[in-house]
């Protein structure tokens, strides 16, 4: 049986501070960012201040993980710019990671 459980959030977070980006999931944007700056993760930690630059409501867990896992495997390049519609010049280097 699908997950079609709603809202899941694939969002994107940017440090101007490493200029690198970081992409994942969740249900509630606003209290992720808030555990990325607070150290929480350690994928983002010392590495802030996070702020998100895009998001994309989802129904389903496995609908996000998947368009997560898209935008991921475009390591920075004008296809993950393209699908997140964020314009590269906007963002230093554009350096992706996650």
């Amino acid at each position: 049986m699908r997950d079609t459980t709603c809202p899941y959030y694939v969002y994107v977070l940017w440090s101007a501070t490493t200029e690198r980006f970081y992409i994942g999931v969740t249900e509630d944007v606003a209290k992720r960012v808030r555990q990325h700056n607070e150290g929480v993760s350690r994928w983002t930690r010392g590495r802030g201040p996070w702020e998100v630059v895009w998001s994309r409501e989802f129904c389903g867990l496995g609908a996000a993980r998947e368009f997560e896992n898209l935008l991921k495997r475009q390591k920075g390049g004008s296809g993950f710019f393209a699908l997140a519609g964020l314009a590269r010049e906007e963002f230093g280097r554009g350096k992706s990671g996650s």
